[in-house]
């Protein structure tokens, strides 16, 4: 058994290359082998977004707070809301984020393959935010 305290793992800034606006991640959980799950608390400020990523083996977001906007490659932009879970299948070429007005947090929880849990892509334009 671990037992990882509250306010333990020390909150960072989401990297400029993988998101846009103000962003902060407060890592949760990584486990140990064999096990490659790791779960972050993820918080957006109105109008930040992650940039263009997949997954080898999907990821899930539960949104905790506010109001937010996700986004599948070829589909529409969806918006969700606190409560909302959204699953993101292997490979598919996603992004998520706050909403313009409205900051949004979420958990995110995905799987690492051959150590790699998420593939960074391009940034996304304010046009494909805008839907």
């Amino acid at each position: 058994m671990k037992i990882t305290r509250a306010g333990s793992n020390p909150s960072m800034k989401g990297p400029e290359d993988w998101f846009t606006g103000t962003v902060r991640v407060d890592p949760v959980f990584q486990t140990e082998a064999p096990s490659t799950v790791s779960g972050s608390h993820v918080t957006f400020e109105p109008g930040a977004r992650t940039a263009w990523h997949t997954h080898p083996a999907g990821q899930t977001i539960v949104i905790t707070f506010g109001k937010g906007r996700v986004q599948r490659e070829g589909g529409p932009v969806e918006e969700v809301t606190a409560g909302d879970t959204v699953w993101f299948p292997a490979g598919e070429k996603h992004w998520h984020g706050a909403s313009p007005d409205t900051a949004m947090s979420h958990y995110a929880i995905q799987e690492a393959v051959n150590g790699e849990a998420v593939s960074w892509l391009e940034k996304v334009t304010d046009e494909d935010y805008a839907g």
